[in-house]
């Protein structure tokens, strides 16, 4: 029980890699407020949770909305009276396009949940974690940031390469707060977000390549699943990992090594 005590808040936590954590989170101790904009499916996510013996609450909010998110963390703090943990993991893949085709609206939309939905989250948290001390822990991706191979994805990989600036910025001004904020960037990882991808016109900007070894050299092409992030993010949020800070971390079986 690394986190017996502690109260962890995980956005995105209906679904993939927010629910796998906020799972986890819980099975080490901690009481987990999980948040996603589907209601339905984060109140499964709290079942299962007090299925399993863990304390939970459901939140229903949209990252990227001010009044929302405040609402959110306030929610928390009424309740368990502290937060020690925050897990920004919300987010969407959005549009990928041709540049003359990607849409300023849909272009906003990616960075709107992506980047200000990490700003909002970890901005409106920032007063509760330095009462202790805490962990931060940002889900980034292997795109715009080690990957550029992924053609048409641009407002997603800024969105993505921001996080990790973000991160670095936030984690030198938090640390006199004694508040750790790391990023992960996962690579392909069994999870639904492939729902929330459009993809227009990519054969008129992809760029040929084969592979014939396959794409995740270390499992002979098998993707990751959202267990695997969680056992990342438990690392991240205990005090196994003290002593780091400002620091991204790939989790993607070395295909980003092979495709960036």
């Amino acid at each position: 029980m690394q986190l017996k005590g502690k109260v962890a808040f995980v956005t995105g936590g209906g679904s993939g890699i927010g629910k796998a954590a906020a799972r986890l989170l819980s099975a080490e101790g901690a009481r987990v407020a999980a948040l996603d904009v589907d209601k339905k499916d984060v109140e499964r996510t709290i079942k299962e949770i007090e299925r399993s013996g863990g304390e939970a609450m459901p939140l229903v909010a949209d990252v990227s909305q001010p009044s929302e998110m405040e609402k959110a963390v306030a929610s928390i703090i009424e309740k368990w009276r502290r937060l020690d943990i925050v897990f920004a993991n919300a987010g969407i893949n959005g549009v990928w396009a041709p540049l003359e085709e990607l849409q300023p609206d849909e272009w906003d939309k990616t960075l709107e949940i992506n980047l200000k939905g990490t700003f909002l989250t970890v901005k409106y948290a920032v007063p509760h974690l330095k009462k202790r001390g805490g962990s931060v822990i940002v889900t980034s991706s292997v795109n715009g940031t080690r990957m550029f191979s992924n053609s048409g994805a641009t407002a997603y990989s800024c969105s993505k390469a921001a996080q990790v600036a973000f991160t670095k910025m936030v984690a030198l001004e938090l640390a006199p707060d004694k508040i750790r904020v790391n990023v992960i960037c996962p690579g392909a990882i069994e999870t639904n977000i492939e729902e929330t991808t459009e993809q227009r016109d990519l054969e008129k900007v992809r760029v040929p390549a084969e592979y014939p070894g396959g794409t995740i050299p270390l499992t002979g092409g098998k993707p990751g699943t959202a267990d695997d992030v969680a056992q990342l993010v438990l690392f991240l949020a205990s005090d196994a990992s003290r002593h780091i800070s400002g620091t991204e971390i790939w989790i993607d079986g070395t295909g980003s090594l092979l495709l960036g």
